[in-house]
């Protein structure tokens, strides 16, 4: 389940590329094509209705998880540089450990910690470049991607899955409740949708399919059955595809720091699929001395 999950952050890390090399120079639409296309065709697949609250908690999680999100990422990658962008963007594993630990009742322990801190450090090494000057806006942008994403994980993680309803049905409605928000935003910012050559509807096919409907059916499937801190470390796989790809297609250089920062991050993901063993007695019973029987943590999402 572990390797399966990985698979949707490194198909995210080949958006950069898609983004620069194919599409044209509108975030917004982008963002729009990328998750209402994908959404639908994922309800068309299979359909469902969410029943009772699950429709406004799908919608919630589609605008934390897709539209705040994409709008405050594409904010913050035409504000920044990428590479700063990134690293705030890698913030979300703190945002994770600190609303697991109050929504989910997931304890910080050290070795969580170290490996958040480690795991930022390496994108940081990896992606950054040199003194460069930052746009407040671009930051406060960048922090606010990390909220975001970090509180759409948590929140999927505690609510889990629709009863009843496949993982396709569910990533379909989120996608389709973040396009409700980016809709409206990209005609207020962008005006009309841009036209599009063969080129870039090449790029939106790979974007839509690949990294939209199937990278986020397998990252809430694998949230289902993995702790909201293991998922949250999968995601720092994406810069790490982003740069490897620019290093393997664009024929960018890699310095030794960027490679000792992916081999940071490299070691932060695997430390942290690692489970944490429960203390018996701290598990298995309470203040009061009654005893429960320790439940281990679904794994998925």
């Amino acid at each position: 389940m572990v390797l399966r999950t990985a698979i949707a952050p490194v198909l995210w890390g080949s958006t950069y590329l898609v983004t620069t090399e194919f599409l044209p120079p509108s975030p917004m639409w982008i963002a729009v094509l990328r998750a209402l296309p994908a959404g639908l065709l994922l309800l068309a697949i299979r359909p469902g209705m969410p029943s009772g609250p699950w429709l406004g908690r799908l919608f919630a999680l589609g605008g934390l998880n897709i539209g705040v999100f994409f709008a405050l990422l594409f904010v913050s990658a035409t504000r920044l540089p990428g590479g700063v962008a990134a690293t705030l963007g890698a913030a979300q594993v703190v945002v994770v450990l600190g609303l697991a630990a109050l929504w989910l009742k997931e304890p910080v322990t050290l070795r969580k910690a170290a490996v958040a801190v480690a795991g930022i450090a390496g994108v940081s090494l990896l992606v950054l470049r040199g003194s460069q000057a930052l746009d407040p806006i671009g930051v406060l942008a960048g922090l606010g991607t990390a909220v975001s994403l970090g509180a759409g994980l948590v929140l999927t993680r505690k609510w889990g899955a629709p009863p009843g309803m496949t993982a396709l049905t569910a990533t379909g409605w989120q996608l389709l409740g973040g396009s409700i928000l980016l809709v409206p935003l990209a005609i207020a910012t962008e005006g009309a949708p841009p036209s599009l050559d063969w080129v870039a509807v090449g790029g939106f096919v790979w974007l839509t399919l690949i990294s939209t409907a199937l990278a986020y059916v397998l990252f809430f499937s694998g949230l289902r059955r993995l702790s909201a801190g293991q998922v949250s470390l999968l995601g720092l796989a994406s810069p790490l595809t982003a740069t490897v790809l620019g290093w393997a297609v664009l024929d960018q250089t890699l310095t030794g720091w960027q490679l000792a920062g992916a081999a940071l991050v490299l070691g932060a993901v695997v430390v942290g699929q690692r489970p944490s063993r429960p203390n018996a007695r701290s598990s298995d019973s309470d203040s009061s001395g009654e005893v429960h029987r320790f439940r281990t943590p679904e794994r998925v999402v």
